[in-house]
């Protein structure tokens, strides 16, 4: 019996290989991530305009490079990120800046915005979280924002950064434990 996981797996490499073989087709993954890409590039890029326009340099690189792209070991989603994240560095070379964390938009809190006292309370611990992971290396940071603003899974962030999944586990954990240990911190 196969899993959801397997069918969605091949729904993928049917819309790859159609977007391999007519470039039109490749709509089709750009709706499935480019929101993702765009939560990813938003924790690295101060702009929105920037924002947008890196998004979309990131998907123009991959439909080039989409003919060269197999299914060997990488899933897709690590090969796009990696995609993103070397245009994201590219970028901060070109600029020399950085995102504050602080510069994150409201669209990204979750609080029902309907509520004056939520929504002071939601900012206030923002804020706090925002300090902390000023705090934290880039390369932590990074770590973070692939897991949680690019919602990928360990396995596919040690594709995009070079390291194995065990090692991605054992460094997200490493770095939550240190962000709960320091959040209560006066």
């Amino acid at each position: 019996m196969r899993g959801e996981h397997e069918d969605a797996a091949d729904d993928e490499l049917a819309l790859i290989a159609a977007a391999q073989q007519h470039p039109v087709a490749f709509a089709d993954l750009y709706l499935r991530y480019q929101e993702r890409i765009a939560r990813y590039v938003q924790t690295q890029i101060a702009l929105p305009q920037d924002v947008e326009d890196l998004t979309q340099q990131i998907f123009l690189q991959a439909l080039d490079a989409l003919p060269r792209y197999r299914a060997h070991g990488v899933p897709f989603a690590a090969w796009l990120f990696r995609i993103a994240r070397h245009a994201i560095i590219d970028d901060h070379r070109r600029r020399r800046a950085m995102l504050s964390w602080e510069d994150l938009p409201d669209a990204l809190l979750v609080a029902p915005m309907d509520d004056p006292a939520i929504i002071a309370e939601q900012r206030e611990t923002v804020g706090h979280l925002h300090r902390l992971l000023g705090c934290l290396a880039p390369a932590k940071r990074e770590l973070l924002a692939l897991r949680f603003a690019a919602q990928l899974s360990s396995t596919q962030i040690a594709s995009v950064v070079g390291k194995s999944p065990d090692a991605v586990k054992k460094q997200l954990t490493r770095i939550l434990r240190e962000l709960e240990e320091r959040y209560d911190e006066p």
